[in-house]
């Protein structure tokens, strides 16, 4: 569902009538973005629990359930109750439980550089000159993995429409390690019974990577 909410502000709820026409665009306010998360509150305060918007806008959904993920991460520093590495750790897993489709790119561009910044406002308001570069890249390559340009109705990319749309499951280890196993979305629709988005049928398996050194290179990519 697609919707317009940045840092609390109401938009409008059209860009266009183009866009409305040829896409059927047409974006939630604020309060009803809140009062349907409200309706799984407990879950968008896990930090591992997964979300997926099958049609995500520009990222208000998963905007506001980032800020309820990193809301918890920073009450666990808060109560002293982690390191800084504990905070990136749970910070990125919360990150890496977000995923969205959408349509169109610029939605998508626009999605991933929201979710980017308030993890970034938020890491540099506990941490302030202590952050990691790291961190953040391994932020930016997730988002650009979990935020995918699709048509979630065909199961295609739009951007490389001959590719299907794949989505990648991730998961802490010890040490802080992440897996990543990559499931083509068709099949996870097609084998979903109302539990866990994932299965044990992934398309292909990587090894485990420290969670600060998520990037293409480390996947060969």
């Amino acid at each position: 569902m697609k919707t317009n909410l940045d840092n609390g502000e109401n938009k409008a709820q059209v860009k266009s009538k183009e866009r409305v026409q040829k896409h059927g665009e047409v974006f939630t306010n604020e309060r009803e973005v809140n009062a349907m998360l409200d309706l799984v509150k407990h879950e968008t305060e896990r930090i591992d629990s997964r979300f997926l918007e099958p049609a995500c806008g520009d990222g208000n959904f998963l905007a506001e359930i980032l800020r309820r993920k990193l809301n918890v991460c920073r009450s666990y520093v808060e109560q002293q109750k982690c390191t800084q590495l504990e905070y990136e750790k749970n910070a990125v897993l919360a990150v890496s439980s977000i995923y969205g489709i959408e349509l169109l790119s610029d939605n998508a561009t626009t999605c991933r550089e929201r979710l980017l910044k308030i993890f970034e406002d938020e890491y540099r308001s506990i941490y302030a000159d202590n952050i990691k570069p790291e961190c953040l890249e391994s932020v930016r390559f997730l988002l650009n993995k979990n935020i995918i340009i699709g048509n979630a109705l065909t199961y295609h990319r739009v951007d490389k429409p001959e590719e299907w749309i794949v989505i990648s499951e991730w998961s802490l280890l010890g040490g802080g390690m992440m897996n990543r196993r990559d499931y083509e979305f068709s099949y996870l629709v097609a084998s979903s019974q109302g539990n866990d988005l994932f299965s044990d049928d992934p398309c292909e398996t990587f090894p485990p990577v420290h969670f600060l050194k998520l990037n293409p290179q480390s996947y060969g990519e």
